[in-house]
C-alpha cells in the first residue's frame, strides 16, 4: 500500500518525464454536505450587497480535500503511486445537500 501523501496527483492524462507502467482503473472518493442554518442567513444577507459567501467557500475547499483524500485512499491499497486525469463534479442531492465528487485513473508509474 502506498502512503497517499506520495501519490502523484495531476489533471493530464500521464505525469511527464515518466511512463505508466501499470493501469489500475477508476478510483473515486465523495462527500456530501449539508449547508449550515446559520452560514445560509449570512449568504442571504451576502446576495443582497454582494462579495464572497466565505462560508460556502470554506465548505466546499474542505468536501474538495476530503474527497481527494477518500480517492487517494483507493488508489493506495490498488497499489497506484500515481492518479492522472482527475477531475471533480458536483451535485446536488436534496434541498440544502450537495455531493462533490472526485475521480481520475490509478496508476503506476516509474
Amino acid at each position: 500500500m502506498t502512503s497517499n501523501s506520495k501519490i502523484i496527483i495531476t489533471t493530464l492524462e500521464g505525469v511527464p518525464g515518466k511512463e505508466i507502467i501499470q493501469h489500475f482503473g477508476l478510483v473515486q472518493g465523495s462527500t456530501i454536505r449539508a449547508k449550515h442554518v446559520g452560514k445560509d442567513i449570512l449568504a442571504g444577507f451576502k446576495n443582497i450587497v454582494g462579495g464572497e459567501l466565505k462560508g460556502y467557500t470554506e465548505l466546499l475547499q474542505e468536501s474538495r480535500k476530503e474527497a481527494v483524500e477518500r480517492m487517494l485512499q483507493q488508489a493506495g491499497y490498488l497499489g497506484a503511486n500515481a492518479v492522472v486525469n482527475v477531475r471533480f463534479a458536483t451535485s446536488s442531492i436534496t434541498q440544502g445537500a450537495a455531493e462533490l465528487f472526485a475521480y481520475g485513473t490509478a496508476v503506476k508509474v516509474q
